[in-house]
């Protein structure tokens, strides 16, 4: 199977399946002498793992991470940092009705299309259990970002018809309620949504919001490596995620050109943009003011309502799906989007690194080894 890989110098490898021994991911590129520690890492996993309320599964997991390789004595040494979690919660069994049918909203049938079998056992790979390995890997991404002075954040805008509004934003508001929206009238009302859609057997979908503050200008490259169409595949990459918009989005369909763009002006020593309907991207590459990226997630397709579907015999059935489900993927997924948006931005920075021939020189100059006193490159 491929696709498992995504980046080009900051890459990682995802691997693991929801009901296997484990889950984990290899880093590859991460530039050594990076503090680094499971505390670091672990922080991250903490929000997006399972059974912290009503509003996510039952499933009671740890999700505690060991890092097998790549750090010494405190340290990344500059080789792959290979980093796994155990599973310790598994019911397998909760699975064995669906083992001869096709779960509307997942991939049971495309897998089966596709090699032949497919690991019926909590989705396999396309469980939402694969994306610990991003959340791993993006912490150290946004540890290397963080050291640089950017800084990648999100949080839930909507949650089926409930949504944020921005003159309530407070970003601590996110920690003090069960579905990561920094608003905490808003907040309440997606709880009770939830609640009342979960009564009825049903899941709700939503939209995250990601915000990268204090990117350079200029990542991203032309034409094929653009940083809103890599942005736009890593999000896309998320199960549940069917919709990306950067910016406006698609309110910019319904903007004259002159509203949709962004009027530029001399302030405080620099160039600066008036208004950011382009989501802190022109021609592929960050302008320097706010990325600004969304998420649209599918409401949960495991569900306890009764559905229709067909059997591996091409009986026309009925069924209703047991297990621990979500009823709502956003608020544990709001980290996800997170982490694949700090290990896109870091990989498109290492990537700029190269960009022009001057800065080539000046790293390698020796005016640069004399004040730095890096003598070692």
């Amino acid at each position: 199977m491929a696709g498992s890989i995504y980046g080009n110098i900051f890459r990682i490898s995802t691997w693991g399946e929801s009901h296997g021994k484990g889950v984990g991911v290899v880093v590859d590129g991460c530039p050594a002498g990076l503090s680094l520690c499971e505390e670091d890492i672990q922080k991250y996993l903490d929000r997006r793992k399972p059974g912290q309320s009503t509003m996510t599964t039952s499933r009671q997991e740890e999700d505690k991470v060991e890092i097998l390789s790549g750090v010494f004595e405190g340290k990344t040494t500059g080789t792959p940092i290979s980093m796994m979690v155990f599973n310790k919660t598994q019911r397998s069994g909760d699975y064995s009705e669906i083992a001869n049918c096709y779960r509307p909203g997942h991939a049971d049938y495309t897998f089966d299309e596709k090699y032949g079998f497919r690991d019926y056992r909590g989705g396999g790979r396309s469980s939402g259990r694969e994306t610990i390995g991003r959340v791993a890997a993006g912490a150290i991404a946004a540890k290397i970002l963080e050291e640089m002075g950017i800084k990648v954040f999100a949080y839930t805008k909507s949650i089926g018809e409930v949504e944020m509004d921005y003159e309530r934003f407070d970003l601590e508001e996110c920690k003090k309620n069960h579905v990561f929206m920094p608003d905490k009238i808003a907040a309440k009302e997606a709880e009770e949504y939830i609640a009342n859609q979960k009564k009825e057997l049903d899941s709700v979908g939503g939209v995250v919001e990601c915000v990268v503050q204090g990117a350079p200008t200029g990542l991203g490259e032309t034409v094929f490596e653009k940083l809103d169409a890599n942005l736009a595949k890593a999000i896309v990459s998320i199960g549940a995620v069917k919709g990306v918009e950067i910016g406006a989005g698609f309110q910019a369909s319904k903007m004259f050109g002159s509203q949709n763009n962004d009027n530029f002006e001399y302030k405080d020593g620099k160039i600066q943009k008036c208004t950011n309907h382009s989501g802190g991207i022109l021609g592929g590459m960050s302008d320097g003011s706010d990325i600004v990226i969304r998420a649209a997630f599918k409401g949960t397709p495991s569900i306890y309502k009764e559905q229709s579907t067909v059997n591996k015999q091409n009986e026309n059935i009925k069924i209703a799906i047991k297990g621990r489900h979500d009823p709502v993927v956003v608020p544990r997924a709001v980290v996800v989007v997170e982490m694949m948006t700090a290990i896109t931005v870091l990989d498109m920075l290492l990537m700029n690194m190269t960009a022009r021939l001057d800065r080539i020189k000046k790293f390698y100059s020796r005016d640069f080894e004399e004040e730095t006193g890096d003598t070692h490159r």
